[in-house]
Order: C-alpha cells, then sequence, then structure tokens
C-alpha cells in the first residue's frame, strides 16, 4: 500500500514507527505544514519521504495524493482539518481514513439539550459521492473512536442477543513529571471535545446533548488503573455506533479528574477556549492556538510521563445465552512499554495502531467497500485478531456482574 500520511505530530510520528514493521507498507509520504518535522518522522525508514502540506488546502491534499501515488490518505491532523484532507482525497481517487470527525456546531438556542451540527455530519453528507467513486472513508479509526467501535461490533455479534447500552469508559493513572499541567494528547483537541455540549443516543429520543462534564459516575479500569470518575464528553462513538449497532442508548465518558476540569472550565470562563482571531499589538492570533502554544508538545512527553491509559467499550444487555451479562472490553497500554518499543508516549501509541492495522485489512481486501463508515460497519474479529497476534498489543474481555 501507498500512503500519504496528512499530519507529522505525536500520532503521525507514531504511526510510522509502528508502520516500519509491517511489509504491506510499500511507501508512505510523510505530509505536514513544517518541513522539518516531516522530514524527521520519514527519517524512522527508507520506505518514507516527506513533502510541506498546507493540510487546509483540499486542492493541495489531492495533488500531493497524486504526486505520491497514494492507495490511502491517512489523516493524522487535528479535527479542523479534516474536511479538506476528506475531500482531497476523494478527488484523488483515493481510500481515506481518520482519527476524529468533522467538527460540530452546539445548536444556537438550546445547545445543553438539543444537537446542533453533529460530529461527522458533514462527511456523512458526502457518503454517495464516496459510494459513486467506489473508495472507502473509513471515519473514527483510532483509539476512541476506533478500537473501542471495534469492540462494541465486536459485543453485538459474538457476545449479546440484545444490547441495552454500548458506553465508551475511558481512563488513565498516568503522570507527567516536572508539570502541574501537561496534557497527554493535543489541548486543541482536548478542549473542543470536553468544552462542546456532550452528545448521548438513546433509541427514542436520538441524539441530544448535556451539560459539559454532567453525569458523573466512578469507572473500574483494569490494567492497575482502579476506580476513576468519568463524566460525559461530546465524542464520535456516540454518533457512530446507533448507525451500525442495534442498542437502546449510548454513552461516552472520559475520566479527566477534578484539576483537569477545572483548568478547562477556567479557560472557558477566560475565552481562551475560542478559535476566533484576536487582535494582540497588531498581531491576530487564535487564543486556543496560544494556550496550545505555551504547553509542551505531548509528543516530547513520553520520558516524563508514568503509568497506563485504558480505553474500552463497557455492554449491557442479554447474553447470548438469554441472562443478563455485562461486560467491559479494554486496550490497556503502559507508557514504559511503548516508549521501549517506539519511541512514543502511551496516548499518542495507542491512537495510532488501530489505523497501521486498518491499513493492512483494506490492503489485503479483508476490510472493504465504499462510502463513508464508521469502525462497526467492518468485521471486528480479523482486527482483533491481528491487533492483539501480529501486533503484540493484546486487548482485553471481563465479564462484570450485571447492575440491576
Amino acid at each position: 500500500m501507498k500512503i500519504l500520511l496528512v499530519g507529522a505530530g505525536g500520532v503521525g510520528d507514531a504511526f510510522c514507527a509502528i508502520a516500519s514493521r509491517r511489509s504491506f507498507v510499500e511507501s508512505i509520504v510523510v505530509a505536514d505544514i513544517d518541513p522539518v518535522r516531516a522530514a524527521t518522522v520519514a527519517a524512522r525508514d527508507d520506505r518514507y519521504s516527506s513533502v510541506t502540506l498546507d493540510a487546509s488546502d483540499a486542492a493541495a491534499v489531492t495533488a500531493a495524493a497524486r504526486a505520491a501515488g497514494a492507495d490511502l490518505v491517512m489523516n493524522a491532523a487535528d479535527p479542523r482539518f479534516v474536511m479538506g484532507i476528506f475531500e482531497g482525497a476523494l478527488a484523488a481517487d483515493a481510500h481515506y481514513m481518520d482519527m476524529a470527525m468533522s467538527l460540530s456546531s452546539p445548536h444556537p438556542e438550546h445547545p445543553h439539550s438539543q444537537v446542533g451540527v453533529k460530529l461527522g455530519d458533514l462527511q456523512f453528507e458526502r457518503a454517495g459521492a464516496w459510494e459513486d467513486r467506489g473508495r472507502l472513508a473509513l471515519c473514527g479509526m483510532g483509539v476512541e473512536p476506533g478500537i473501542a467501535d471495534v469492540f462494541a461490533r465486536y459485543a453485538a455479534d459474538e457476545l449479546f442477543r440484545s444490547i441495552v447500552e454500548v458506553g465508551i469508559r475511558d481512563g488513565a493513572n498516568m503522570t507527567v513529571r516536572g508539570y502541574d499541567f501537561a496534557p497527554t494528547f493535543s489541548i486543541w483537541t482536548v478542549i473542543e471535545e470536553c468544552l462542546n455540549p456532550p452528545v448521548v443516543w438513546e433509541k427514542d429520543k436520538g441524539w441530544f446533548t448535556t451539560p459539559p462534564f454532567s453525569e458523573p459516575e466512578v469507572f473500574h479500569f483494569p490494567g492497575g488503573i482502579g476506580d476513576v470518575e468519568c463524566v460525559n464528553v461530546e465524542h464520535e462513538e456516540v454518533l457512530l455506533v446507533p448507525r451500525w449497532i442495534d442498542c437502546e442508548r449510548v454513552t461516552f465518558k472520559y475520566g479527566l479528574g477534578e484539576e483537569f476540569i477545572s483548568v478547562l472550565e477556567t479557560l472557558h470562563k477566560l475565552g481562551l477556549d475560542s478559535v476566533d482571531p484576536v487582535e494582540v499589538r497588531g498581531a491576530k492570533v487564535s487564543p486556543r492556538d496560544v494556550v496550545a502554544a505555551c504547553l509542551p508538545n505531548p509528543a516530547t512527553l513520553g520520558d516524563r510521563i508514568e503509568g497506563r491509559t485504558c480505553g474500552g467499550t463497557w455492554v449491557t444487555g442479554t447474553g447470548k445465552d438469554g441472562n443478563p451479562r455485562e461486560v467491559y472490553l479494554s486496550h490497556v497500554v503502559d507508557n514504559a512499554e511503548t516508549m521501549g518499543r517506539d519511541g512514543a508516549q502511551a496516548v499518542v501509541w495507542q491512537t495510532a495502531v488501530g489505523p497501521v492495522v486498518a491499513c493492512e485489512l483494506i490492503d489485503a481486501g479483508v476490510w472493504s467497500g465504499a462510502g463513508v463508515v464508521g469502525p462497526e460497519a467492518l468485521p471486528p474479529v480479523p482486527f482483533l485478531d491481528m491487533l492483539a497476534g501480529e501486533y503484540d498489543s493484546p486487548w482485553g474481555l471481563e465479564d462484570r456482574t450485571p447492575s440491576a
């Protein structure tokens, strides 16, 4: 497979590190607006090369994909660039994959009860064009969304007769030495998903929203992480799972912690979460970009991080035997292990491994199709077998006592 990888940040670098051990990769062209960063990532493998690219320019993405002879355009850039890369890949007649979908816009009058433009709406509106072209746009294929969605499909196919709730639950016990506040993932993305109104789906109501950080619950995570308080956060799984899986309710909750929530709320009160440029001494700059520039780059924090992160899918309903069942399917990653393996911190490595597996399955024809789809639309067993086997990144299945 020939791949155009757009974005040479932490996730793009981890993608290239993992892919360097896989023979299905014929070439990867690493594209980034920063030529030095792109060249540094491309230096990992002699099958890789680099180009300078503005990801917001769809025509430039098309030209780069054609020049690379790309079979697939892999989007590892911030979600604000999704549509340019998405449209550029279609025009280049290439398959497409991303780890985060097109951005949402809150309801103008009732943001904390009704949906406005939902995550991925702009991409699903273009599903017909992808179908007509016979090309696959696999959206939300990271860890969350991504591996968590594969877990949901696996539960529906293999474990349950009927499902009440699919609940994505993310938690960690990671700490960053030397910093009072240092997100382990893009702060731009963290602000976007955490301060937007969270979305919930219920069969009798459809999609609706709640206030940020609502409905706190304590969830027990495996791998020595333990109990973590989780809250509602806007995330793609809630927009993807109900399209392909029959269930009563879908939620996403993230273990942020009181301090993290307090910082995000302060940024919001001060207007520092805004993406609208403000003028500062004659220069126009986005407050959110300033926040991102003031914080350490998550990709550089690996040797300061200790602990594990867990992404997974909690499912309740009726098991294949007709009895109540409750399970948590999980993917736990240890920072020391990913740093030792690929020099990548755990959060970005975990986000990157799923897309590499997915690329390999597409290249082999095991995952196929046309249109705009989520991971739930594709067979889960080949993915999970390859993840745990050839990629040596095991996943877990834990039966829990069904709640009332």
